[in-house]
């Protein structure tokens, strides 16, 4: 298996260091051959080439750079965020450049509670909260359709489209029915939508969720409104399974599932193409206030590799690399319970220490 790395900002090189530093452990556990290289991509080198702090003036990655990472069997992400760069400059510059560049059109984001880990929901554990979400991830109002019509004058009209495809819909829905099959929980697809208001485009989504369901009678269909999903992600999340919906909604309906498995610094995802090259990424952000203190939390990024293991043998077909995520995935259930906190500076041990403690705990598996 060949991935590409992209430590990129902040604390993302240190925790890219310590999965790593699990991968090598686990891989020498199963028997996984494996090679990767280091993609120099960051806010840094966008600085140092002359590009525009406030405004993208130069590409944040080159297209023969893209076309190089097409090469690979998927790519390892640390961190995107810049203090000195202005917000969405390195965001849409790498992570969505890439997102419809390599068409990785699922965001596959799993909220999982691991044993030790402080919820804000009371009463809830490990048990409750286990659940993923399959975001549409290249299309609606992430596609860019839209516009200004007379821009700062007070008539001024500003336009942005929900655009969705029979295609676009269809294989996200699909991909989170074999998801669902493969999980083998509850057996239950939640499509979450708002068809009362967005009578076209999640019309679309209700229509095509329904035809596609038919195809898997083992599945429970359901269907949440996106405000009433809030409400049950905090109430009652044990109600859920696999989870569909489209890019907008899911990028809200994400972060605060991130909260209720204890934080942002826990979650992990991965922006999926089943059938080309996918990328794994922790969500907590570069955090640079952390950077080089050898404080911040690695957990995330070490789940990120154990998704990367995982859904890279699902879509091979490699059970080898199934194995060696699952075991990654078991080995970060058996470090959480003995860390004070999933804060950076108070887990009770440093960066390197948490890796090394998971890294142990993937070779003293059976």
């Amino acid at each position: 298996m060949r991935i590409a790395v992209i430590g990129g900002d902040g604390t993302g090189p240190e925790v890219v260091a310590e999965g790593l530093k699990v991968l090598k452990a686990v891989s020498q556990k199963v028997g996984v051959d494996y090679e990767t290289s280091q993609f120099d991509v960051s806010g840094d080198r966008y600085l140092a080439a002359g590009g525009d702090p406030n405004e993208a003036s130069i590409p944040v990655v080159s297209d023969e750079e893209i076309d190089k990472l097409r090469e690979y069997d998927a790519i390892y992400l640390g961190a995107v965020g810049h203090p000195d760069i202005a917000p969405g400059i390195l965001e849409k510059g790498l992570l969505l450049h890439l997102r419809f560049a390599l068409d990785q059109y699922v965001n596959l984001r799993p909220v999982t509670l691991y044993p030790g880990v402080a919820t804000p929901l009371a009463g809830k554990g490990p048990q409750d909260i286990d659940f993923v979400v399959v975001r549409e991830n290249t299309e609606g109002l992430y596609g860019g359709m839209g516009g200004f019509q007379y821009k700062g004058t007070p008539q001024e009209v500003a336009t942005q489209i929900m655009c969705n495809t029979r295609m676009g819909v269809e294989r996200a829905i699909r991909y989170a029915f074999e998801l669902c099959r493969r999980r083998d929980d509850k057996k239950l697809c939640t499509l979450v939508g708002k068809t009362n208001v967005l009578t076209y485009a999640h019309d679309l989504w209700y229509r095509t969720f329904m035809e596609i369901g038919r195809e898997y009678g083992d599945i429970k269909k359901d269907y949440n409104h996106v405000d009433a999903c809030c409400m049950w992600f905090v109430k009652n999340p044990e109600y859920y399974d696999t989870i569909v919906v489209c890019n907008m909604f899911g990028d809200i309906i994400t972060d605060l599932g991130a909260m209720i498995q204890g934080g942002m610094g826990v979650a992990a995802g991965g922006n999926i193409n089943p059938q080309g090259v996918s990328m794994f990424e922790p969500i907590g952000g570069s955090a640079p206030k952390y950077t080089g203190k050898n404080v911040i939390n690695p957990i995330a990024a070490i789940s990120a590799l154990a998704m990367l293991l995982r859904e890279t043998g699902n879509n091979t077909r490699d059970v080898k690399l199934i194995d060696a995520g699952d075991r990654v995935e078991s080995a970060v259930r058996a470090v959480t319970p003995k860390m004070k906190s999933q804060s950076a500076g108070r887990m009770g041990y440093s960066t390197t220490q948490v890796g090394d403690m998971v890294a142990a705990a993937v070779t003293e598996t059976n």
